[in-house]
């Protein structure tokens, strides 16, 4: 605020006037307001004049000088300050000093709710993670800030299409707590800020894997990277990277892209990309690699860890050509070539499981693992008493069909309709081929001329293999290892599948309605930006040994609002208080824990005369 000088002539005379002018930001840029008159301060030293200012200014904003009491004068000037002010309409008064006013009880009401609890948590984590500062230096504008924010909050806690999202902008208190007027908001400005941000997703993801890094001290020695799919609702013709492909989202009747993620050890997210629908997940690991190396630079010694579906040799030989180590588990086929080794080994080593924070009560499933090393590698198989039903069930039906098959085979040889030695051989080694899991456990033997075909299961080696049912293979390329150390550091993929869940459902990500490929990808970074914010306040919360998840964080300070109060005086104007409803207990815990101040906006005071309400 500052102070104006005016003149004006009347009848020979020149009066002299004084304004308190402040700037304001409008829609067609910055313009000055007129706050209220201070009349002539021609007596006064100009020297009080900018300390009167400051003085009207913190009244304004609700703030007393404890250490400096204003002379009366200067008093009067101040309180005549502020009723001019609201008296005009030109603003509202915070937190003025308590007033005892006489209140007719039986019209007191509240209005304007707005929720509230929500969102502030996810614009204070906005700040604590310095995003504005963040996509500033990226080279958005102020406005674009704004609207990215409100983005990432509307995928953080309520998911909606850009066209429904101005609706649930002004249905929250986001205005409120940024202090933007959101009333004009429209989808189009939405939709024009996924192609300003489309330019700079990877320098903010840069930016702020390093800021996330410092702030929350996360290991950079292990990385973790899967894959999803998600699917377009219509043709998404303008699309080149919407194609078909395999589905993990069971809609193969829907185009789709693929998303790869990269995370931390933490579960933060390092990197992420978007490829064609049809992208196999082999391929798509160098890209990947050379995206993290950008974001984060891989450094020699850092571990990757991957699933079975990019457990290629091509693969594992492009992670150690950068000087990486490599954890992954193994295909089925190359579990079963090591399966007899296994087999052989008589003693495993059962992991010692720490119960769950969220369910102490709860029994984990027996975990056991033993270590055969080939070839300068290490095989760790891992057999797990949960996957022991599944493993028994599938091996179980592909016995009833080998045997099935067995027993047509058998009618045929006996029947005469096949008697060629070599026909009965190529049968035989396709019902091989067709079963593996079983077959290796049933000896064969054909008699062409007798016309018969015997079969019978080898009980010892059956025995055993029932014994590993559950049982899943990891390969290692570090010696420093041990059997127990891979399982607990593979186990924590585990993290990218709970990642890719969060993306989906609570932060939708999917179905894609976009057509254009930039806002493809930008309706996915939200998502991912969003979940930055997620795993932020999950992993503040850990620390705090509290294991929840945000979805129960959201709802339980769903209830939290901001509202206004309106009490009609006895005179007949009437003073309107926004403010924030006072936290209930469940509201301070997650407060105090994610040291957050409950105070989500300071209150506000507007007076509407009785004069002005007719």
């Amino acid at each position: 605020m500052f102070i104006r000088k005016t003149t004006r002539r009347y009848k020979g005379r020149t009066y002299t006037n004084y304004l308190l002018v402040e700037s304001v930001r409008t829609d067609k840029g910055p313009r000055q307001r007129t706050v209220c008159s201070l009349g002539d301060l021609s007596p006064r030293p100009k020297a009080e004049w900018l300390r009167l200012a400051h003085r009207i200014e913190q009244a304004l904003a609700g703030q007393a000088d404890l250490f400096d009491a204003p002379a009366d004068d200067v008093a009067e000037i101040v309180r005549r300050a502020c009723t001019d002010r609201v008296a005009a309409g030109n603003g509202s008064v915070a937190g003025t000093d308590d007033e005892v006013l006489a209140v007719r009880t039986g019209a007191v009401r509240t209005e304007a709710h707005r929720e509230a609890g929500p969102v502030h948590v996810g614009v204070q984590f906005w700040n604590r993670l310095g995003l504005n500062g963040i996509l500033a230096a990226a080279g958005l504008s102020e406005r674009s800030i704004q609207l990215a924010c409100a983005m990432t909050m509307n995928r953080l806690i309520r998911p909606a299409s850009e066209l429904a999202m101005p609706d649930w902008i002004r249905r929250t208190a986001l205005a409120d707590i940024l202090g933007i007027d959101f009333s004009g908001l429209a989808e189009d400005a939405l939709y024009r800020n996924l192609d300003r941000l489309h330019p700079s997703r990877a320098r903010i993801e840069t930016a702020l894997a390093e800021k996330e890094s410092t702030l929350f001290n996360l290991d950079s020695t292990v990385f973790f990277y899967d894959l999803t799919s998600t699917y377009f609702e219509g043709l998404a013709e303008l699309n080149p990277k919407a194609k078909r492909g395999y589905s993990r989202d069971k809609r193969p009747d829907c185009k789709q892209v693929v998303v790869g993620l990269a995370i931390g050890a933490e579960g933060f997210p390092k990197a992420h990309e978007v490829f064609e629908g049809n992208q196999q997940d082999r391929r798509s690991l160098g890209p990947m690699l050379d995206a993290m190396h950008a974001r984060i630079g891989l450094k020699p010694g850092q571990t990757i860890v991957i699933d079975r579906g990019m457990a290629f040799d091509e693969n594992l030989q492009e992670v150690r050509s950068r000087g990486l180590h490599y954890l992954v588990a193994t295909r089925q086929t190359e579990r079963n070539d090591w399966l007899e080794e296994f087999e052989a080994i008589d003693r495993f080593v059962e992991v010692e499981r720490e119960p769950s924070p969220n369910n102490p009560a709860q029994k984990k499933s027996r975990v056991r693992v033993a270590r055969h090393d080939a070839d300068g590698l290490h095989y760790v198989l891992c057999l797990s008493d949960g996957r022991s039903e599944k493993d028994r069930a599938i091996r179980e039906k592909q016995e009833k069909r080998l045997q099935a098959d067995l027993l047509k085979l058998q009618q045929r040889v006996a029947s005469g309709s096949l008697v060629e030695p070599v026909k009965i051989g190529e049968r035989i080694g396709r019902l091989k081929e067709r079963y593996p899991r079983v077959a290796r456990y049933y000896r064969i033997e054909a008699d062409p001329e007798a016309g018969t075909l015997a079969f019978h299961r080898d009980e010892t080696k059956y025995a055993r293999a029932c014994e590993l049912d559950g049982a899943w293979m990891l390969k290692t390329d570090r010696d420093d290892l041990s059997p127990e150390e891979a399982w607990r550091t593979y186990i924590t993929l585990t993290r990218t599948e709970t990642a890719f869940r969060d993306m989906n459902s609570p932060l939708a990500e999917r179905p894609i309605f976009h057509q254009l490929e930039r806002r493809v990808e930008t309706h996915i970074f939200l998502c991912v930006l969003a979940y930055h914010l997620l795993v932020a306040v999950e992993h503040s919360l850990q620390e705090k040994d509290l294991y929840t998840s945000w979805a129960t964080v959201r709802d339980t300070l769903a209830t939290h609002q901001v509202c206004t109060v309106v009490l009609p005086a006895a005179n007949g104007d009437v003073l309107r208080i926004r403010r924030a409803s006072t936290p209930e207990p469940q509201h301070k815990r997650l407060y105090d824990l994610l040291n957050i101040d409950p105070e989500i906006i300071r209150p506000v005071r507007t007076w509407t005369r009785k004069g002005d309400q007719m």
